[in-house]
């Protein structure tokens, strides 16, 4: 379900240095903003997005948009000693405390600067591919979702995990009220960036959902199934699709 009379499929994201800037000055403050904006309930997001995707001991996973590493933690949980997980990020100070974090939690991740419309991996690579929160950030998102169906293995699965839009109409209100008037309040406090937290609510409001999205997949490329669920009354998205 789009938001508005644009075909999904010409959604087009935000100039990529500016969202490189953005994401620069707010890294240090990140981790910590998404908790008091979400009350930790992004964690239970992740998990729900690992669970579905039914990661199992052993396997590959690429996590694109990884940020400080989270839902790559999260899926080497899942895969375990001998499975391999590598976490990239365009913005290198969003990468930057990735190691760490991954090492307090025992786990060894291999994290890399790499933009997930020119992924440097080979065709077929990985079992699982992942981005969170981040599909909509990208300036040519059908160009991105092609680059993870290519690196992905004949039968992997690619989670998209992602902000959409409420289809109750009183809890979009409600909600639409706190994303527009307190969200950016509290995020400038945290971060000292409101423009960042405004930006949140405005790329929210307008990246196709549900239905929406996964017409943008199929158009960027030959999924072989593609559905999804609502988390949280449709604050956020998961998308599972799988590659013939």
């Amino acid at each position: 379900m789009a938001t508005n009379d644009t075909h999904a499929g010409d959604y087009r994201g935000p100039d990529a240095s500016k969202i490189r800037d953005m994401f620069s000055s707010i890294a240090s403050t990140y981790d910590r903003g998404n908790s008091v904006l979400s009350a930790g309930i992004h964690h239970l997001w992740r998990r729900a997005l690992v669970k579905w995707s039914g990661a199992r001991t052993g396997q590959s996973v690429l996590d694109c948009a990884t940020g400080t590493g989270d839902l790559a933690i999260a899926f080497k949980k899942a895969v375990g000693p001998s499975g391999r997980v590598v976490g990239t990020d365009f913005c290198q100070e969003m990468l930057d405390p990735a190691p760490a974090k991954a090492r307090a939690e025992g786990f060894e991740i291999q994290f890399e600067l790499a933009d997930v419309t020119k992924l440097p991996y080979a065709d077929a690579s990985f079992d699982i591919a992942s981005i969170s929160f981040g599909i909509r950030n990208v300036n040519e998102p059908k160009l991105g979702l092609a680059e993870l169906h290519r690196v992905l293995k004949p039968g992997g699965t690619l989670m998209v995990l992602e902000f959409g839009q409420p289809k109750n109409a009183a809890f979009a209100s409600l909600y639409g009220f706190y994303s527009k008037k307190i969200l950016p309040v509290i995020g400038g406090l945290v971060s000292g960036k409101p423009e960042a937290y405004r930006y949140l609510e405005k790329s929210s409001a307008k990246f196709p959902c549900a239905e929406g999205f996964l017409e943008l997949a199929r158009e960027a490329a030959p999924f072989a199934t593609a559905e999804y669920r609502t988390l949280s009354l449709g604050i956020a998205y998961m998308y599972r699709l799988t590659k013939k």
